[in-house]
């Protein structure tokens, strides 16, 4: 039945805009269509002829006679037309992005006088693409949520160690799935029908870590370390966490985590040489959960630098987790812009560098917000 409806709605096409192509058309094109190949679009690679394609790819079909062209399928699956990239040589067209029910490995291009012209293509159906995380840190049993591209059903979460993950639910770019006994530190794997992607970032993240509390180290901040959460209080993640519950007013100063290179030890020796030399590839990468929003102040960081001043970044509000463990993410090229912007210079230091965490800001913050596992890693694992 399906199919019936189909070749009644590309009939309807062909009649509407047969029409039309009559009418606007100022190319010739009688004679029998023909495809003599198809190519890329980039015009340094035009030279470049392909047998296949992958989802939402531009291709370009070249032949005689295709001026007429009305619809085109690729498995049974409607691409978009558009008149202006139709000539009588050629056809500009996009790759459907949906997976087909059935692989012909068949391209038909449908005319407005009722014929077609079937011509052998293979769409190549991505394989998974894992991306992000809600959060990096999740807890064995807990519910991690993935974010990608291509989750096709049916699909396997195998986590670190080989353990395969129980998968929820999957809605567009989106898996939930129960974190496995046993998992360790690494990559996730996404397996479906079309191959296996691995996740671009590591899971639970150990790299060159900076800010922990594991053990506290610094002159600043040793009140705000958790180590024994009570009822109702956001449960440990890695170890000890910082936790600021106070009243901060507008202007307001509150050293959260504070210390030189001699008082953070060998914390301050975990940013890469790379980091400091190429900030572009490196990201600051941490876990926070706002039991209130972080909506007022601002939370400033001093990281990578041979002193205190003159530059910091500021993390700005708003922000609310709504009392979930929550992975955030800042360019650390963004931070650095930030401080040779205030007259700070970035140099690799063998003896490590400064490290501050402030809330500062010129609107006050009834703050309620954890903070663990602050690192400076790869943007691709």
């Amino acid at each position: 039945m399906k199919t019936k409806f189909r070749y009644l709605y590309i009939a309807l096409i062909a009649l509407v805009l047969g029409t039309v192509y009559s009418a606007c058309s100022d190319e010739e094109t009688s004679g029998t269509p023909r495809i003599d190949y198809i190519r890329i679009t980039a015009p340094e690679s035009s030279d470049s002829l392909i047998v296949s394609a992958g989802q939402g790819q531009l291709i370009a079909i070249i032949g005689e006679n295709l001026g007429g062209a009305v619809a085109i399928e690729f498995n049974q699956l409607a691409a978009s037309l558009s008149m202006p990239y139709i000539t009588n040589t050629s056809i500009l067209v996009r790759v459907p992005s949906e997976v087909p029910t059935e692989v012909t490995n068949q391209m038909v291009v449908y005319f407005n006088d009722g014929t077609s012209l079937m011509h052998d293509f293979t769409v190549s159906i991505n394989k998974p693409s894992v991306t992000s995380m809600d959060c990096e840190y999740v807890n064995d049993g807990g519910l991690a949520v993935i974010h990608g591209n291509y989750f096709y059903e049916p699909l396997i979460v195998v986590f670190p160690g080989e353990l395969e993950g129980e998968v929820v639910s999957v809605e567009d770019e989106t898996i939930k799935v129960i974190v496995p006994a046993g998992t360790s530190p690494g990559q996730i794997a996404v397996k479906s029908s079309f191959g296996t992607g691995l996740s671009s970032f590591k899971f639970r993240d150990d790299r060159n870590i900076i800010i922990n509390s594991d053990p506290f180290v610094g002159w600043a901040g040793s009140n705000y370390v958790v180590s024994n959460p009570g009822d109702g209080d956001p449960e440990l993640i890695n170890g000890n966490y910082i936790r600021v519950k106070q009243q901060i007013g507008a202007w307001g100063w509150t050293d959260v985590v504070a210390g030189s290179p001699s008082d953070m030890g060998e914390l301050s020796k975990n940013i890469p040489d790379d980091a400091i030399l190429h900030p572009d590839l490196y990201s600051l990468k941490f876990e926070v959960n706002t039991i209130n929003p972080f909506n007022g102040s601002g939370v400033r960081f001093v990281l990578g630098l041979n002193g205190y001043d003159p530059g910091s970044y500021t993390w700005s509000p708003p922000y609310d987790s709504e009392g979930n463990w929550e992975t955030i993410t800042i360019s650390f090229k963004e931070m650095v812009d930030a401080y040779v912007a205030a007259g700070s210079e970035m140099a690799v230091n063998i003896d490590g560098y400064y490290t501050r965490m402030t809330i500062f800001g010129g609107t006050a913050l009834n703050c309620d917000m954890c903070f663990d596992n602050f690192r400076i890693v790869p943007n691709r694992y």
